[in-house]
């Protein structure tokens, strides 16, 4: 189109050998895969934002104040497609009641103590990339002081599994001593059982 210049469309079409038809076809596909990647990216961000305590109806209703057209059978969709149905991730948020169970809640120490090296805090969280087709999540582990990440992982689905490759990954890189501060957002991946195993043996 950027070439387009003071052509008409059917003209273009005549030069490159394409019917007129097959190029609306194609523009209406680009349209439709950014608009589907938008809804998936708004979708990607409420449920991170409410801790994957948000089912498909919830994210739904938050899509359309908005002012997004969508409907819940295609929220549900995308949520399956990405791991993200609230259901699953809820399974793993602790509340007062299970605390014994899920790992007690500890102060937040990471903005509140001087560094003066590396290993002394951790800070790990999940995002997601966005590539051509799909999303990715990331899940990195970064050291405070230098700011470098010492231990990542990427996956096409939001387990418990994909910030406990990183964890593994950072602590097999660094091989921190005792007194090192962990930091993360406590969202479901993080209250996983096996996460506060492997920080308890490290």
């Amino acid at each position: 189109m950027s070439l387009q210049g003071g052509l008409a469309i059917e003209r273009m079409c005549f030069l490159a050998g394409v019917s007129k038809v097959g190029f609306y076809r194609y523009l209406w596909a680009q349209d439709s895969w950014h608009e589907e990647m938008a809804v998936r990216s708004e979708v990607q961000r409420i449920v991170l934002e409410n801790r994957g305590r948000y089912g498909y109806r919830r994210v739904t209703a938050e899509l359309r104040s908005q002012g997004m057209l969508v409907n819940h059978k295609r929220v549900a969709r995308l949520m399956r497609e990405d791991n993200l149905v609230g259901s699953e991730a809820r399974q793993y948020q602790c509340d007062l009641a299970k605390q014994r169970d899920c790992g007690e809640i500890y102060v937040n120490l990471a903005n509140r103590l001087k560094l003066t090296g590396p290993n002394q805090v951790w800070v790990a969280d999940i995002t997601f990339v966005r590539l051509k087709r799909e999303f990715v999540c990331l899940a990195v582990v970064l050291d405070k002081f230098s700011r470098r990440v010492v231990g990542w992982n990427l996956d096409r689905t939001l387990t418990a599994r994909l910030p406990l490759a990183a964890l593994e990954i950072a602590l097999e890189s660094r091989t921190p001593g005792p007194g090192l501060v962990h930091h993360s957002d406590r969202g479901a991946q993080y209250a996983h059982a096996e996460y506060f195993a492997d920080i308890a043996e490290a």
